[in-house]
């Protein structure tokens, strides 16, 4: 039966230890857009298999080399592995490991490679469509409502963008976003590279490419992220990482469109659509020389910043919070528990996150999988596990000082949020309860907090 999945950016690193398979899975895939790698003698990068779909073809031959350690290999690439061996798995469970249920004869025919890649392709797209579908953006503030309108506005110019925001908040979604409402750029491929985790030596490879022969171990001709990027978006994350001597090469392509591969005299024409982050302060950085002014022009056509987790407030706090629980516990799970304990949102509400979203989800994992272990919002616990995130938080970059100036903004919003919940009951404490959602001894406790009494409103008036 053919199949009529496109396979296509694909990399698939190929061990072949005394096999001798990388020629015949070279030939087998050669009509494939598709990128074979003989993985023995190098090292593989986990960014790089992060960013492009990835997977391994790994004799068993190999496992008695000390250079690879199985399982240790698995956890640092996260990518699928099929295993390629003479003997049945049956025949020997301890050469095959449970979770490595994908595996191949040693000899092996192309429709049989074919079929296991496209098993192994339809997998990690299902997978990547159930991230990015829960991975939705929640934006139930007034700022990240008005970000998200900024978005709508510029997400089908063809113009570069340069995000701005504090680690944790989102960068890659945004950019996410603008490539996937652009009408032309959001039907190809959304390439990400984290200018931080370039290794030194690999930019020109690992960006432009390089030709068959190139080089020692060059044994097929490799697009770099330029090329990869062709007819879609390009995001560098953490530009402002990036050196010097970099940033000329590639404000170079910028200005040519164009690219050369290591190895080849003939220049690419390329068509992509180029999205920047960073959380440091490039004009800053351009004053202080390290930060080339003419590439900051370039990419700061359009300027957009997420705003922080604690400029959101504890709407967006609470909702986002609320969606991580329900990934980890899982909504069957979730619809046989009570609701989200009262407590438990004031507390998330009112904790300062220094990693804004990326460690609120963490604390949220962590709360899930005890609760999905459990069964129970056991409070004591979770105390324990908010207490310890609490005391386990990095120093923010901004003085303490700062940080009380900005919770206690935060605190007079929550403040006028509540008296006028009261005002707009007549202060019955009962009724300004279920207006505002929580329990009566939560809205006491925030009276209390807040220092909220029964005279406000006759203070109000006098002043």
């Amino acid at each position: 039966m053919r199949t009529t999945t496109k396979i296509e950016e694909l990399d698939i690193y190929v061990w072949e230890g005394k096999a001798d398979i990388v020629d015949r899975v070279a030939r087998c895939m050669a009509s494939f857009d598709v990128e074979v790698i003989r993985a023995d003698d190098i090292a593989i990068s986990p960014e790089r298999t992060a960013l492009r779909p990835s997977l391994a073809i790994i004799s068993v031959s190999v496992i008695d080399s000390g250079a690879f350690i199985l399982r240790d290999w698995q956890a640092a690439h996260g990518i699928p592995v099929v295993w390629v061996g003479a003997a049945p798995r049956d025949h020997d469970p301890s050469m095959y490991p449970a979770e490595y249920s994908h595996i191949l004869p040693l000899d092996f025919t192309c429709a049989e490679l074919r079929g296991m890649v496209t098993k192994l392709v339809l997998q990690m797209r299902a997978h990547s469509a159930k991230t990015h579908e829960s991975d939705a953006m929640i934006a139930n503030s007034e700022c990240m409502q008005a970000l998200l309108h900024e978005v709508d506005t510029f997400a089908d110019c063809d113009t570069s963008v340069l995000v701005h925001g504090e680690t944790g908040v989102g960068k890659e979604r945004v950019a996410q976003l603008l490539h996937e409402k652009h009408s032309r750029y959001g039907k190809g491929p959304f390439v990400a590279v984290n200018c931080g985790a370039i290794p030194d030596g690999l930019f020109e490879s690992l960006f432009f490419g390089h030709s068959k022969g190139s080089f020692t171990g060059a044994v097929v001709a490799h697009k770099g992220y330029f090329e990869q990027a062709d007819g879609g978006t390009l995001f560098l994350d953490e530009i402002g990482d990036l050196p010097l001597y970099q940033q000329v090469k590639l404000l170079r392509v910028l200005e040519d469109s164009a690219v050369t591969r290591i190895g080849s005299a003939t220049p690419v024409k390329l068509d992509f659509r180029l999205v920047a982050a960073t959380n440091k302060h490039l004009p800053q950085l351009v004053k202080d020389g390290s930060f080339r002014a003419d590439l900051y022009y370039r990419l700061a056509v359009i300027e957009l910043k997420i705003p922080s987790l604690e400029e959101r407030g504890a709407v967006d706090k609470i909702a986002i919070f609320k969606a991580f629980i329900a990934q980890v516990v899982g909504a069957e799970r979730l619809a046989g528990l009570p609701d989200l304990p009262y407590w438990l949102a004031d507390a998330v509400a009112d904790t300062y996150f220094p990693g804004n979203v990326r460690e609120l989800r963490n604390l949220a994992e962590r709360i899930g999988v005890t609760v999905r272990q459990i069964g129970a919002w056991d409070a004591a616990r979770l105390q324990r596990l908010l207490a310890l995130a609490r005391s386990s938080q990095p120093v923010p970059a901004e003085s303490a000082a700062e940080v009380l100036v900005d919770r206690s903004k935060w605190d007079m919003a929550e403040r006028n949020r509540v008296i006028a919940a009261l005002d707009a009951n007549s202060w019955r404490r009962q009724d300004t309860a279920l207006y505002l959602g929580i329990s009566r001894k939560v809205l006491w406790e925030k009276m209390r907090k807040y220092q909220i009494f029964d005279e406000e409103p006759e203070t109000r008036e006098s002043e």
